[in-house]
């Protein structure tokens, strides 16, 4: 009996020994993708902050109002190095999956195709983010200068209007690209869009209508004019 007892305890020490020998190179290859992610990444950051310096990206930034918009976002670092940071963190993010897809787990297989497979939707998120930044702060400019130098008092709420209507567009399109609750997305924007649309042509309708009436009534004047001189032409 205590050969038996000893033999199993002997069998079940070997093992673990042999799984544990199994593992240990894949933890290895773990460890080296965290440190050789760390170091590309930290190679990628400043080689992307020093090209984006040299390009004068900071004061670009600044000129299109993105530098405002992320510093009201409570963003106050300059851009090239917001680039720079999100670099590192996607090359270690990627070295990080690969070490973990290195282990052979079962819940991890194919975790690294995964990954790739959904790199473009997130590289096409965050160039959406960027041009519809820039372009809701261009327009809001645009709007802002164009209403104030028609004397509509109230500029800069309608270029607030036209700036974050513009996110909020990009803001879906960004979720229907990351495939995040897409028909939600869209029926929410539809509807919100639609009720904007909506409230606008009540406003305008209410607001414009004497206008409307003095402008038919003047238009009315007109042909009437017209109508009794052709008459007494006639005669």
């Amino acid at each position: 009996m205590s050969n038996v007892w000893g033999d199993a305890i002997v069998e079940a020490f070997r093992d673990m020994m042999m799984r544990m020998a199994l593992f240990f190179p894949k933890l290895l290859a773990l460890v080296s993708f965290i440190v050789v992610g760390i170091l590309v990444g930290l190679a990628m950051k400043a080689v992307l902050q020093h090209l984006l310096r040299a390009a004068h990206i900071d004061v670009l930034s600044e000129r299109w109002g993105l530098q405002a918009s992320l510093a009201r976002a409570g963003v106050t670092q300059p851009f090239s190095q917001i680039v720079g940071r999100l670099a590192f963190w996607t090359v270690f993010v990627v070295f990080i999956f690969m070490g973990v897809d290195a282990l052979g787990l079962p819940t991890t297989a194919d975790l690294m195709g995964q990954l790739v497979g959904y790199l473009p939707s997130v590289i096409a998120a965050a160039l959406l983010i960027l041009v519809g930044v820039l372009l809701g702060n261009f327009l809001a400019e645009a709007t802002l200068i164009a209403t104030v130098n028609a004397q509509i008092q109230e500029a800069r709420f309608i270029a607030g209007l036209v700036r974050w209507g513009i996110f909020l567009f990009t803001a879906a399109m960004v979720l229907t690209q990351l495939g995040i609750a897409k028909e939600i997305v869209v029926a929410a924007f539809s509807i919100v869009f639609g009720g904007v649309i909506l409230a606008l042509a009540i406003a305008v309708g209410l607001g414009g209508r004497n206008i409307a009436r003095d402008a038919l009534e003047r238009r009315w004047r007109k042909s009437k004019d017209k109508e009794e001189r052709d008459e007494m032409a006639h005669l």
